[in-house]
């Protein structure tokens, strides 16, 4: 047996951020029960999440959501491992990920973290193609060397040394149905367009036009998603929508910031009167 197997693993804390996860966390958690440690940060949830939690992590946080990012980088903040797995409600720690993540750390090379590939499963089957596969993600780094980065909704782990990859997956159960993907966009498209407005980003008619079917064939031809059946061409047409709606609420924000009446001092001073009365 090498040296390097019989090294002892440094300690590895998995944080987790949820909000009525109720169908996923169980799994999610119990995929992650050879963690020395689990947070889970809780950000309201009206369901049974936060019994479910209670019954697996070693601490269930609660914290009012700020957003992506932010509630992301505050529970990697209450981590106390040497390395931390950060993982979403509706992922799970495959077995050869957790052989693969071992391995690594015990090697005690020279990289601060560790991209996975995230496979998902959707409409009934593991999708393979259409950029969904391998969607390398970076989820395991050492403590203080990392922090969650990117435009809220689409965060991103950024390290600030050299990441390797671990030939392995983090499997993804990402929507139940149709009708949840659907609303995952509509959430996300809104989120977006908000974040674009307040940067003073400016609605392209051209743009509009042109993108939408430029990401249906990117991801259906050039990444191969009519190799998924059905579900891949489902893929390609949702993520060609979202595009197109994301310029749709950046247009509307726009016409109604642009022609939102400018109400006189006191005809405002009138209205935070008359709201203070409600």
């Amino acid at each position: 047996m090498s040296s390097a197997a019989e090294a002892p693993r440094p300690k590895l804390s998995a944080a987790v951020i949820c909000a009525d996860e109720e169908r996923n966390l169980g799994a999610c958690l119990e995929s992650l029960a050879w963690c020395d440690e689990i947070v889970v940060v809780d950000s309201g949830s009206r369901d049974g999440s936060v019994e479910i939690a209670r019954k697996h992590a070693t601490r269930v946080l609660h914290h009012a959501w700020p957003g992506y990012v932010a509630q992301k980088n505050w529970a990697l903040e209450q981590t106390t491992g040497d390395w931390v797995l950060c993982v979403d409600a509706d992922e799970r720690c495959s077995s050869a990920l957790r052989a693969a993540i071992e391995t690594a750390l015990r090697a005690a090379g020279p990289e601060v973290g560790f991209e996975v590939r995230r496979h998902v499963f959707y409409l009934g089957r593991w999708i393979d193609h259409g950029g969904w596969y391998p969607d390398w993600k970076l989820r395991l780094v050492r403590r203080g060397r990392a922090r969650w980065g990117g435009v809220d909704p689409h965060d991103k782990l950024i390290a600030d040394g050299p990441v390797g990859r671990l030939d392995a997956d983090l499997v993804h159960f990402t929507y139940a149905d149709f009708a949840a993907h659907l609303r995952t966009l509509q959430r996300f498209s809104d989120v977006v367009a908000e974040v674009q407005l307040r940067e003073g980003r400016q609605f392209s008619l051209w743009r509009a036009i042109i993108h939408p079917p430029a990401k249906f064939f990117e991801c259906y031809v050039w990444k191969r998603g009519l190799l998924d059946g059905w579900p891949g061409f489902v893929i390609a047409a949702t993520s060609s929508f979202y595009v197109f709606a994301k310029y749709v609420k950046l247009w509307e924000r726009t016409e109604q910031h642009a022609t939102s009446p400018r109400s006189e001092p006191q005809a405002s001073g009138d209205v935070h009167q008359a709201r203070g009365r409600q």
